[in-house]
């Protein structure tokens, strides 16, 4: 499947995956509190603060990718090029104990991530 199906924007736009993503989530957080309150009125005006709160880390870090991978292609675009074009075929043709370890260090540095934007939210 083509991005461009997949993502219903043009192939060109530079963004296409993290803006959609934002854009949901920024729909999701404002709606979030009027759809809490439909299905539980009793919901104190702090439940949809807590829940929204981590809505709003999703948010954080979408836009952090974003930019992140914005500021990527703009400073070093032959990254961005070997990242899109090869990235995926060296990475089939790594030995198996190497995928491993390349597997459970970014799931670590992801959870790592979760952990502390949880913690800054608390």
């Amino acid at each position: 499947m083509e991005l461009i199906q997949k993502y219903y924007l043009p192939w060109h736009f530079p963004l296409r995956k993290e803006l959609a993503g934002i854009i949901v989530i920024i729909v999701i957080f404002l709606f979030f509190p009027y759809i809490i309150r439909t299905i539980d009125v009793t919901a104190a005006a702090i439940d949809p603060g807590i829940f929204s709160a981590i809505i709003l880390a999703v948010s954080a870090i979408l836009i952090f990718k974003s930019v992140t991978w914005w500021i990527i292609t703009a400073i070093w675009p032959v990254f961005a090029e070997y990242s899109n074009e090869h990235f995926e075929r060296n990475f089939k043709s790594l030995q198996s104990w190497q995928k491993v370890i390349i597997y459970l260090g970014f799931y670590l540095l992801v959870l790592f991530a979760f952990v502390a934007t949880l913690a800054a939210i608390v």
